[in-house]
């Protein structure tokens, strides 16, 4: 039996400086969404739970997804064809962004830019890979990004 199993995401050495990655999923978020995920994170903030107080006390009318929701789904969203069985694990996340808000309703689609790539210089087997991620919604407006790094493995020798 193979030691590691592929199931979609790429090999550390298919992975290029400046490949693209469009990801076919698109998700429409919901109230559930963020009222759920508001609260199973204790998040009390008004932005996100009390449509009377957006309506009334800020510039956005209604309540704002949370955005840390948001930042998961992006991941989320990219993994099918970027890290899904070719992952060892996730080292961190930078140049976190939203530069627009999401409301329920709004629909998401994402891209991935694969921005930087180094072996690991104690595991031989596995390499560093720094992805982009950006978000956009319906109306293709750029409303989140951040760039994640993460250890990947490179091809198994079986497969070679």
């Amino acid at each position: 039996m193979p030691r590691h199993k592929h199931v979609g995401g790429k090999w550390f050495d298919e992975l290029e400086v400046g490949q693209v990655f469009q990801h076919p999923i698109r998700r429409t978020l919901t109230e559930t969404d963020n009222i759920l995920f508001t609260s199973m994170t204790h998040n009390p903030a008004q932005l996100h739970l009390d449509a009377e107080y957006c309506r009334t006390e800020t510039e956005f009318g209604k309540p704002l997804i949370n955005s840390y929701f948001t930042l998961g789904l992006v991941v989320g969203i990219s993994v099918g064809e970027t890290t899904l069985g070719t992952a060892v694990a996730n080292l961190g996340t930078d140049k976190v962004r939203f530069p627009k808000p999401l409301f329920a309703g709004d629909t998401i689609h994402v891209e991935t830019e694969i921005i930087a790539l180094r072996d690991s210089k104690s595991r031989p087997t596995q390499g560093i890979v720094t992805f982009e991620h950006r978000a956009f919604n319906q109306n293709d407006e750029l409303v989140a990004t951040l760039q994640r790094t993460g250890l990947q493995h490179k091809t198994p020798e079986h497969l070679l």
